[in-house]
């Protein structure tokens, strides 16, 4: 099923509501999640300086040869990510779910993430 504008601009407005308050530093980035329908990506962003600090996919190659569900695939992203960041030395962050639900995928995501280490 394809994406209408009126589902597309709910979610924009959605994410500009959040990104109202949530910003993230270089010692406490933000973990921003998206979604598409076959894949999800989560990147580490400095919002001070406006840089990407980290990012892990379903695509890449370690990740994408995992079976399993889309929920399952979405915990080893939140892994990935919490892995590189680790390496950066960094232990917190800020979750921004991007403008959808905290469930299925996403929420996958995020716990994915506290047990590979990061705290939000």
């Amino acid at each position: 099923m394809a994406k209408t504008a009126k589902t597309v601009l709910r979610r924009q407005k959605l994410r500009w509501r959040i990104r109202k308050n949530v910003n993230g530093t270089s010692a406490k980035p933000r973990l921003s999640v998206f979604r598409s329908n076959k894949d999800i990506y989560a990147q580490l962003i400095d919002d001070a300086s406006g840089v990407t600090l980290a990012a892990a996919n379903s695509r890449q190659k370690d990740i994408a040869a995992a079976t399993g569900t889309k929920s399952e695939i979405a915990a080893l992203v939140g892994k990935a990510i919490a892995q590189k960041a680790q390496a950066l030395g960094i232990e917190t962050c800020i979750f921004d779910r991007g403008g959808y639900l905290y469930h299925g995928r996403v929420k996958s995501l995020a716990d994915g993430a506290r047990e590979g280490g990061l705290k939000f």
